[in-house]
């Protein structure tokens, strides 16, 4: 007896329609639906995998990946979706696993809706055209949703999923803040405060003192809709969330929005957008702060704002942490030194065991360690150079040769596809309008490809030259190390991060641990 795998899929944007009968319908209907096609083919059902409210161009669907392992291991012979939308909507995905993966690892692949079934040899094309339909609807899917966010942003809604600090979300209406006066007393507070005076830190350790939650907690502790920064935990407050809130003009009344913008409709990954992209709205809702306190502060703030050691960046700038908190440690300055502090030290007492170094003595620390790696890699040069030049091109080569292989199968797919598809046409099966429509398609996807795949025949290229560049860097690198002191562009190449710990009762010893970036 055949073992068949149940998969059912269902999305926020099937939870919209006006007809709940629509497209999926629900995982109940879905799971009905494959267990009676089951039940009449006589089939044993190895599993029932569900996603609920994940989209289908989501590659991180927990279920669909156990899926897919157990496909791979072999435990059950077909796998059933009531369409191969379910499945994905990407186009590559369809290839990769349904035209190429499932028939090598023995799996046959079903969707009752659209009649996709890898055991029928004539059913091929058909799958590729249902994955160029649902890889057009992801397009479009992603152009209007950035059409209706642009929209939004132009009129002055909020549509980020948390409310920032000091406001709460319009009830009655979406996108609009209203004042939550709990935290707005603290902004007051925070903008007072820095008008008078106070530093950034000493504002934090005021308010830690008082035992003030930090924004995220606040809104823990309140049961709002919160995201905790990553690596980051406790209720604490930092100069770095003081700084952001005396920068924000959304506390002015004004909302400021697109500062970040998605690369693909493919992927989650953001990244920043010039500034001229930025959607700028004054007054869409009421301010906390008065602009007379507003401009003071901001005055105050660029007055206040000094470059470290006489213009350039502090030597260790982002690459000291401490080890007893995680924070990146602060710089400071005393009798014509320079030390680096642990920043929850200085916000709260109790927050942190601290950590303290000088610059001076962290350099020599630095500087020791660099010249025992050198000595290191003086004694093994040969060995060094084979295992960093020779592993890493050939991983690297791995990498790109299979995906170029993929891209080459594909393009003798859609030649094949096309030239069937003519076949078609002329012997009447196809109409005329239906072969150029479908022929436009095929022939944008073979230029993609096409693109892809000179892509990967310059990245293999460019790997003939790597080996080369990995001595010259070896080279470089056993020449540089032995100075008397460091550079700024020395630490940010050699160093990732250096973890420093509080010194040892009754010694000057203070442990110092060196991340490299080789």
């Amino acid at each position: 007896m055949s073992k068949a795998a149940i998969y059912c899929r269902l999305s926020e944007e099937d939870r919209n329609k006006k007809n709940e009968a629509d497209d999926s319908g629900s995982i109940q209907n879905q799971k009905a639906m494959l267990l009676e096609y089951a039940a009449q083919h006589s089939w044993e059902v190895y599993d029932i995998y569900s996603d609920d409210n994940y989209t289908g161009s989501d590659r991180n669907r927990p279920t669909f990946t156990r899926m897919l392992e157990d496909a791979e291991g072999h435990r059950f012979d077909i796998i059933l979706f009531k369409s191969q939308s379910r499945f994905t909507r990407e186009l590559e995905l369809v290839e990769k696993y349904i035209n190429g993966l499932f028939p090598i690892w023995g799996i046959r692949f079903i969707s009752l809706v659209d009649n996709a079934d890898t055991s029928n040899k004539g059913n091929k094309k058909a799958r590729q055209i249902n994955g160029l339909v649902n890889e057009w609807y992801l397009e479009d899917m992603s152009e209007n949703i950035r059409a209706v966010l642009t929209s939004r942003r132009k009129g002055g809604f909020h549509i980020g999923a948390f409310a920032p600090y000091g406001y709460k979300k319009d009830p009655e209406q979406r996108g609009r803040l209203l004042i939550d006066e709990e935290a707005a007393a603290v902004v007051r507070e925070i903008f007072t405060l820095f008008s008078l005076g106070y530093g950034k830190t000493a504002i934090a350790r005021l308010l830690n003192e008082r035992g003030i939650p930090n924004p995220t907690e606040y809104k823990r502790l309140h049961g709002l809709r919160y995201q905790q920064p990553k690596g980051k935990t406790g209720a604490l407050w930092k100069y770095a969330a003081i700084s952001g809130i005396l920068t924000n003009e959304l506390y002015i009344g004004n909302m400021v929005q697109g500062r970040y913008g998605s690369v693909s409709y493919k992927t989650k990954q953001n990244k920043p957008q010039p500034r001229e992209m930025w959607y700028r709205v004054e007054g869409p809702h009421k301010a906390i702060i008065d602009r007379d306190l507003w401009d003071r502060v901001q005055s105050l703030s660029a007055s206040q704002a000094k470059p470290f050691r006489g213009g350039t960046i502090g030597l260790f700038a982002r690459k000291a942490r401490c080890a007893g908190c995680g924070y990146t440690m602060r710089s400071t300055k005393g009798r014509g030194k320079h030390y680096l502090q642990c920043a929850s030290r200085r916000a709260a007492r109790d927050a942190c065991p601290g950590a303290f170094i000088s610059v001076d003595t962290l350099e020599q620390l630095v500087i020791q360690e660099l010249n025992s790696l050198s000595q290191r890699y003086l004694d093994q040069e040969e060995l060094v150079r084979r295992a960093a030049c020779v592993q890493n091109v050939n991983r690297q080569r791995q990498n790109w040769l299979k995906p170029k292989e993929t891209l080459r199968q594909r393009l003798d797919d859609n030649r094949l596809c096309l030239r069937s598809l003519y076949m078609d046409k002329v012997k009447g099966i196809v109409s005329e309008a239906d072969y150029r429509f479908m022929a436009d398609s095929f022939s944008a996807e073979r230029e993609r490809v096409e693109r892809l795949l000179a892509e990967a025949s310059r990245h293999l290229e460019e790997l003939k030259s790597r080996t080369h560049s990995e001595e010259q860097q070896r080279e470089r690198i056993l020449r540089d190390v032995h100075v008397e002191h460091l550079t700024r562009e020395m630490v940010e190449h050699f160093i990732d991060c250096i973890i420093v710990g509080k010194r040892l009762p009754g010694t000057q010893s203070v442990p110092v641990e060196i991340h490299w970036n080789f």
